[in-house]
């Protein structure tokens, strides 16, 4: 009797570290509006640490207008390079990511109308360094811009 007592408070514990494991370490909430901006610019995450990325639309204009994406890009991908070679791989009002760029891609929404919202949820790289995010709405890559930390 003793044993499974013991047993099963080992198990116990054995799951209440499980689940802490998989917390989520890092939630951000970031915005895209219609005067092409992320309310976000810069964020820190922790190495290797679990990161919940909330991307809302907080703009009115129709989406196929004004849609807003969030492209999270590997570490030495320049977002403005990024848009460019976006537009050149045909990235338009209604695939903004063409699957061909997505090598270069550690996390993404999808395109986002009004008032819409995503989450994504991604481990965070274990190089540290700047990692910088991007919208590739046609165009918006001169403006929508930031930059996640990793520490």
């Amino acid at each position: 009797m003793k044993t499974s007592i013991f047993v099963s408070i080992c198990l116990f514990h054995a799951a209440i570290f499980a689940s802490a494991e998989k917390k989520v370490a890092h939630e951000i909430t970031i915005s895209g509006n219609d005067t092409m901006q992320f309310d976000v610019k810069n964020f820190d995450v922790t190495a290797g640490k679990k990161v919940k990325i909330t991307f809302k639309n907080a703009g009115k204009l129709p989406k196929i207008a004004m849609g807003h994406n969030l492209v999270l890009l590997k570490k030495g991908v320049s977002a403005i390079a990024f848009g460019q070679k976006a537009l050149g791989a045909g990235a338009n009002a209604v695939n903004p990511l063409p699957d061909s760029l997505k090598s270069d891609v550690i996390a993404n929404t999808k395109l986002l109308g009004p008032g819409e919202v995503e989450v994504v949820s991604f481990t965070a790289p274990k190089e540290k360094g700047a990692y910088e995010y991007v919208c590739t709405f046609p165009g918006h890559f001169a403006m929508m811009r930031g930059t996640m930390t990793v520490k």
